[in-house]
């Protein structure tokens, strides 16, 4: 597995622990806890692997955006670069 992977995995686990401490019933005083504590489990197990899918993914995204991004601004340098005279001309005025 290369860095950026693992670096987006980790970062995906890190926030899916971050969402499932927030949704636990603990801070809400146990108010919406289930009457089968199995069924919570599977509940917050089944929660906490689809988020960290779903971080992964929009990771991913976010990735492909600034890579996007980093590939359209290389091509308008190349642009601007083609489009300006030569150094010799500019200062011949």
């Amino acid at each position: 597995m290369s860095a950026r992977v693992v670096i987006r995995l980790l970062v995906a686990v890190v926030a899916s622990i971050a969402s499932v401490a927030l949704s636990w019933p603990y801070w809400r005083d146990f108010e919406y806890w289930a009457e089968a504590p199995s069924l919570w489990a599977v509940y917050f197990v089944a929660g906490f692997l689809l988020a960290i899918y779903v971080f992964y993914v929009f990771l991913g995204c976010v990735a492909t955006l600034f890579e996007h991004d980093a590939l359209e601004r290389a091509d308008a340098a190349v642009a601007t670069d083609r489009a300006a005279p030569p150094s010799s001309e500019r200062g011949a005025s």
